[in-house]
C-alpha cells in the first residue's frame, strides 16, 4: 500500500520553500525535489537530485510517493516548463502518483504574453494526463513586486503600465492553499487565488518607493498591443476571489524592519 509522501518541486524557490515548509508541518512524509547535487541539511525533508527538463532522477524521486506539489517553473528558461511537466507526468506514472497538484497564474488564459501561454499549455497538458490534478491558479507574489520594482527602479523614472490593476497574493497563503488541496482528493481546477485588495499599478510603485526611501517620480505609460489591452481590461485581478489576508502595506512593513 503506497504511504502518503508529498514530492515538492521547485522547492528552493521563492513558493516551494513556503510549501515545503508547510508540508513539513502536517507530519507526512516529504520529499523535495532540486537539481543541485549539493542539498541542503534541512531536518525532516529527504532531498533528491533530478532533472526535470531531461527527467533524470525522477523515477528514484517518486518512487512511492501519492502526491505531487509541482511548484517548479524557470521564467528566464520558461519554454522548458512544458517537457518539464511532461516528464514529472510521465515519471508520476511509471510510480503510481495518484494526485499532482500545480500552481498557475491568474490570466493565462486571457493575456497573450509568452511567459502565460507556458504556463496555459502546462495547465492543458495537465488536464490530460493520467494522474489526478488539481490546478490552483494565484495573483502576483508581492515578492516579485518587489524585485521588478526594484528592477525599474534603477532609472530616475519608474515606468509602470498605465490604467494596469495588480491583486498581490502573499506566497505563504498560496502555499497553505496548495498544501490543503494536497491533502485532499484530485478536484481538477479549483477556484482562484488573490490577495485582498486591487491597486493601480502606480500606487503600488509609490507605496514601495516610500518604503524603501527612494525619492522617484512615477510615470504611467500606456503599454500598446494585446498584451497593454489585457492588462487594462483586469486580467491580471480576479477581485470575485479575494482569499487572501495579508496586504501589500504589511508586506512593505516587514520588508523595512527586516
Amino acid at each position: 500500500m503506497k504511504n502518503d509522501t508529498i514530492m515538492v518541486t521547485g522547492a528552493t524557490g521563492m513558493l516551494g520553500r513556503e510549501v515545503l515548509e508547510r508540508v513539513r508541518r502536517t507530519g507526512r512524509p516529504v520529499r523535495a525535489l532540486t537539481r543541485r547535487t549539493a542539498l541542503p541539511d534541512d531536518a525532516g525533508v529527504d532531498w533528491y537530485t533530478g532533472d526535470l527538463t531531461t527527467g533524470a532522477g525522477l523515477d528514484e524521486a517518486l518512487a512511492d510517493v501519492r502526491t505531487v506539489i509541482h511548484c517548479a517553473s524557470d521564467i528566464r528558461h520558461f519554454k522548458n516548463d512544458v517537457p518539464g511537466l511532461r516528464h514529472l507526468l510521465e515519471a508520476g506514472k511509471r510510480a503510481g502518483v495518484e494526485h499532482v497538484v500545480n500552481i498557475s497564474i491568474v490570466g493565462v488564459d486571457r493575456i497573450p504574453y509568452p511567459y502565460f501561454r507556458v504556463k496555459l499549455e502546462c495547465e492543458r497538458l495537465l488536464a490530460s494526463s493520467d494522474p489526478g490534478w488539481t490546478n490552483l491558479r494565484a495573483t502576483q507574489f508581492p515578492a516579485l513586486l518587489d524585485l521588478a520594482l526594484g528592477a525599474l527602479s534603477k532609472l530616475p523614472v519608474v515606468l509602470v503600465p498605465s490604467g494596469t490593476d495588480c491583486q498581490p497574493a502573499d506566497a505563504g497563503e498560496v502555499a497553505d492553499r496548495l498544501v490543503e488541496l494536497a491533502l485532499g482528493d484530485p478536484a481538477g481546477r479549483v477556484p482562484d487565488f488573490a490577495g485582498p485588495t486591487v491597486y493601480p499599478a502606480a500606487a503600488l510603485a509609490r507605496d514601495w518607493l516610500r518604503a524603501v526611501g527612494k525619492r522617484r517620480a512615477v510615470l504611467p505609460v500606456r503599454v500598446p498591443g494585446k498584451i497593454g489591452a489585457a492588462w487594462r481590461a483586469g486580467h491580471l485581478t480576479t477581485p470575485g476571489h479575494a482569499l487572501g489576508r495579508r496586504t501589500w502595506e504589511e508586506y512593505l512593513a516587514e520588508r523595512v524592519a527586516r
